[in-house]
C-alpha cells in the first residue's frame, strides 16, 4: 500500500493529465481518492484538493451542457476560487499543485462566457 504522500503525488499527476485530456469527471475521481484520507486527518492541503476537485466538477458541468450548466459550473467553481490561494511555495508537492492550478486557470479562460460573468 502506498503512503498518503505517494498517493497524493500520483493523484496530482493523474489529475493534470486527465484535465489535459478533457476527462474532467475522471480527474475529479483521481483527486477525490487522495483527498479523502487528508480530509479525515485535517491536513491543511485538504481544502486546496477540494477546490481542485470542484474545479474539475465545474468543467464537467460545462462539458455535459444541459439546462443551466453555466449556473451549476459557477456555483461549484467557488470552492476552487476560495482555496487556490493555498497553493504557495513551501507546501508539499508545490510544483504539482501549481501545475494543476495553472491548468485550471487556462481551462477557465477557455470559457469566459461562464467564468467571467458577474456571478463568479
Amino acid at each position: 500500500m502506498l503512503c498518503i504522500n505517494e498517493d497524493l503525488e500520483s493523484a496530482l499527476k493523474q489529475y493534470i493529465v486527465l484535465l489535459e485530456d478533457k476527462k474532467y469527471f475522471d480527474a475529479h475521481e483521481a483527486l477525490e481518492a487522495a483527498w479523502h484520507p487528508l480530509r479525515l486527518s485535517k491536513d491543511p492541503l485538504a481544502n486546496l484538493l477540494k477546490g481542485l476537485i470542484n474545479g474539475a466538477v465545474a468543467l464537467e458541468h460545462i462539458k455535459r451542457g444541459g439546462e443551466n450548466y453555466a449556473g451549476r459550473a459557477q456555483r461549484v467553481i467557488v470552492s476552487y476560487e476560495r482555496h487556490k490561494s493555498l497553493c504557495t511555495e513551501g507546501i508539499e508537492h508545490y510544483r504539482l499543485f501549481s501545475a494543476a492550478c495553472q491548468k485550471m486557470e487556462r481551462l477557465k479562460n477557455e470559457h469566459p462566457d461562464v467564468f467571467q460573468s458577474p456571478l463568479v
